[in-house]
């Protein structure tokens, strides 16, 4: 039996379009897929709460990979212990009070565990917008393709529909960034 191209070819592009227009309307669309936001999906979508991450880059895990200056460790403190544990991220003590795990196990379990739970990943999407309704209330997401924004070239973006957006984006905030230009004096939070 010979690989045929053109049926692969379907099989990527339909799954992902499948996949794409089902999460069009979600109930929690979730920008960045670093730690914090991929422990946010896999807690919602626990609750039957219908949850999309979008991650401008190829990969998830933010800046977790690098851990502390590119060795791959991190080090949390004991009120953190227990999201390793839930996640079966092996770490140990190191100092009284600050316990170190491997941050490529950590995004990896981190990532499966939000996966696993029913959240979707979809990478390589930038938001580019936020769309306000309903009297000042953010009500989904304006998405691109972050290969558009990286060549600086313009196309129409897409929508999607979202009764909470909530920003991962770290120090970069840009989705808070977006809500506070588009209206001022807003109650970010």
């Amino acid at each position: 039996m010979s690989l045929d191209e053109v049926m692969v070819t379907k099989a990527i592009v339909e799954g992902y379009l499948e996949s794409f227009l089902e999460n069009t309307e979600v109930e929690a669309a979730l920008v960045g897929a670093g730690p914090a936001n991929l422990v946010a999906a896999k807690c919602l979508a626990e609750a039957n709460i219908k949850t999309v991450l979008f991650e401008k880059r190829l990969s998830v895990g933010g800046g977790l990979w690098g851990g502390g200056m590119m060795f791959p460790r991190i080090v949390v403190q004991q009120a953190a212990t227990r999201i390793l544990e839930e996640y079966g991220i092996r770490y140990h003590e190191h100092f009284k009070g600050y316990y170190v795990a491997n941050s490529i196990e950590t995004v990896a379990k981190l990532t499966a565990g939000a996966i696993d739970a029913g959240a979707q990943i979809v990478n390589l999407v930038t938001v580019e917008d936020v769309m306000i309704r309903e009297q000042d209330r953010v009500v989904g997401l304006v998405i691109n393709w972050t290969a558009a924004e990286m060549a600086q070239i313009h196309v129409d973006p897409l929508c999607i529909r979202a009764r909470y957006v909530i920003d991962g984006t770290g120090h970069e905030a840009s989705v808070c960034r977006v809500v506070a230009r588009k209206i001022p004096g807003a109650i970010i939070g």
